[in-house]
């Protein structure tokens, strides 16, 4: 982002004019007192100058005025510079200048391939890099293209197949098209990594490296970065070649226009104390970051029912939500924008007045990023946090970070309806958070069911498989311990295999074999009959048809038949030993169970 003089005009006298700071004075002062030097004086291209003249920029920032003219002479850029400094422009207008300086190799048939690569973290942040190309290079007749996650593929493959000369991506996307054959990285000319710690805190190490090695060797490499820890500098040794290392700004140095605060609150009255500050007419557009991304949905319920417009994006949001969100931020339809980490890179929106840690990042790094969303452009901003007692360690690490204190601030005194629309979120249906007493998991359950009550299993048994003596399927309901099955309020002392204590509304499960209507096309007539004669043990009629007796008959008395009924060779009778032959034993044993 290119520095607006005429929009920071009003908030410039609190600066003092220092050497790093002439971006609030006209051009011809600022080269008068030995301040940087106007666009014009880089040598960029005629339509350049246009565009920066027709969006009210004059003057470059320190990382633009240190890195334009690295750029233009083709030197690899190590660029440390916090958020809102202007590093996009910093990039996009030399290399605007290159591309549009350069030849391109029209005997290739088929479509344009990307001369360059820009590498973002988040589609966010993707979007707005290509915005700004878009902005700069309206004049040039360069065609850019941007692919990212979270939505369809297929517009993005028609653009590429249509050919861009310059492609911003996100890695995880990139790496997609790039095994499907879509992108094609072998004339690319300079690659940009931007926000590169954020990518490597999202585990794209690897895929920046994968990506890296189809680039061609002789590339331009620029990369930037708001903090430089020791995983960054190692990637930079593989990456670029004698780079020439810009720093502009002390890493993870809060920007000088944003004025802190911390509320030493209890958790439980962090809403109460952000609706109070909401409901200050002086916040115009306020950037809400939370810790987890069910926080963020359950703040911004919370805030809309105490009627206070808020919109949310995090990861699991669809992109179309996402981008819908912040047009209607931008657009000022929605005043309070609630946001994970997600938001703290790449969110562009002029005029955030407040910005507000609801809870405290995890990672120190990450503050400064959070609360240089406000402050930009030379305008000032005010950043609050919360901190309640677990959280302690965290505001120490910032701290120890920063090398400065936060100033705490008094807590408020509420207002009795901030009070009340507070508990009303509390009581609302939507906003309970159920949980099992016993395991701690939450539970999603129907309306009326109470604590505890889960989905019988196994067909109707309420806390497992039965294990009565019936078998088959007539299982009985088991009666099992507290820790095993039911809530200890809804168990019920042992009292037989059959019986059971169950909450209201729920069927016991019977024990017997359940009974089978006769069928309504075949009448019943009644209960078989069965005669003596080829019955097994207990009058059950027998399997098989006795068969005749391989070989001779026995020794002395019997029928020359062998019965399935479990007697003798040769009875017929209930009674009797088996005898030594097992696969005999065997199938009758199997006979009698079917």
């Amino acid at each position: 982002m290119v520095q607006n003089t005429s929009s920071s005009v009003s908030s410039s006298p609190s600066v003092p004019p220092t050497l790093s700071n002439f971006s609030h004075l006209p051009p011809a002062l600022a080269a008068a007192v030995g301040g940087p030097q106007p666009f014009s004086s880089f040598g960029l291209a005629t339509p350049i100058l246009n565009v920066l003249k027709e969006q009210g920029y004059h003057t470059p920032t320190p990382i633009q005025a240190e890195t334009i003219p690295l750029i233009l002479g083709g030197r690899d850029v190590l660029g440390c510079a916090q958020t809102g400094t202007g590093k996009t422009a910093a990039f996009a207008l030399p290399i605007i200048h290159s591309l549009m300086s350069s030849t391109v190799d029209k005997t290739r048939k088929g479509p344009v391939l990307p001369r360059v690569l820009v590498l973002s973290p988040t589609r966010e942040l993707a979007t707005q890099i290509a915005d700004s190309f878009v902005t700069y290079g309206a004049y040039s007749g360069l065609s850019v293209g941007c692919v990212f996650g979270g939505v369809s593929q297929f517009h993005q493959v028609r653009a590429l197949h249509r050919g861009v000369d310059v492609l911003i991506a996100t890695p995880g996307r990139l790496m997609d098209l790039m095994e499907q054959g879509h992108v094609i990285l072998s004339n690319i000319k300079v690659f940009v990594l931007d926000e590169a710690d954020r990518m490597l805190d999202m585990g794209f190490i690897n895929p920046i490296r994968m990506i890296a090695s189809k680039v061609p060797q002789g590339r331009q490499t620029l990369l930037f970065s708001a903090t430089m820890p020791r995983e960054i500098m190692h990637l930079a040794d593989s990456l670029l070649t004698k780079p020439a290392k810009v720093s502009v700004t002390p890493v993870a140095s809060a920007a000088p226009l944003i004025e802190q605060r911390l509320y030493h609150v209890p958790r439980n009255s962090k809403t109460t104390l952000l609706r109070e500050l909401l409901n200050d007419v002086t916040v115009t557009r306020a950037l809400v970051f939370t810790k987890t991304k069910h926080g963020a949905d359950k703040l911004t319920k919370k805030l809309n029912l105490g009627g206070i417009k808020a919109d949310v994006i995090h990861g699991n949001k669809a992109q179309n939500y996402r981008t819908r969100a912040l047009e209607l931020f931008r657009s000022g339809k929605s005043r309070v924008l609630v946001a994970t980490d997600v938001a703290a890179r790449g969110l562009d929106v002029d005029g955030i007045s407040l910005v507000v840690n609801f809870d405290l990042p995890m990672e120190p790094e990450a503050y400064v990023h959070r609360i240089g969303r406000t402050g930009r452009a030379g305008n000032t901003g005010v950043a609050v946090s919360f901190c309640d007692s677990e959280e302690r360690g965290l505001l120490r690490d910032i701290e120890r970070l920063t090398a400065k204190r936060i100033p705490v601030i008094a807590m408020p005194q509420f207002s009795p309806e901030a009070i009340a629309a507070d508990a009303k979120a509390q009581r609302d249906p939507e906003e309970r958070d159920y949980r099992d007493a016993r395991t701690g998991r939450r539970e999603s359950r129907s309306e009326g069911q109470r604590p505890g009550q889960g989905r019988p299993r196994d067909g109707g048994s309420f806390g497992g498989s039965g294990s009565g003596s019936g078998g088959g399927s007539g299982r009985r309901a088991a009666t099992l311990p507290p820790s095993q099955g039911l809530p200890h309020e809804h168990a019920a002392p042992a009292r037989g295999p059959s019986e059971l204590r169950l909450p209201p509304n729920r069927e016991i499960v019977r024990a017997e074999r359940p009974h089978h209507p006769a069928r309504a096309d075949k009448p019943s007539t009644g209960p078989k009959q069965y005669s003596s004669q080829g019955t097994g043990q207990g009058g059950r009629p027998a399997a098989k048809a006795a068969r005749p007796m391989h070989g001779p008959g026995p020794k002395s008395g019997g029928t020359g038949v062998r019965s399935t009924s479990g007697g003798p060779r040769g009875s017929s009778g209930p009674a009797g030993d088996r005898g030594p032959n097992k696969s005999w034993n065997a199938r009758t044993t199997k006979t009698r169970r079917a």
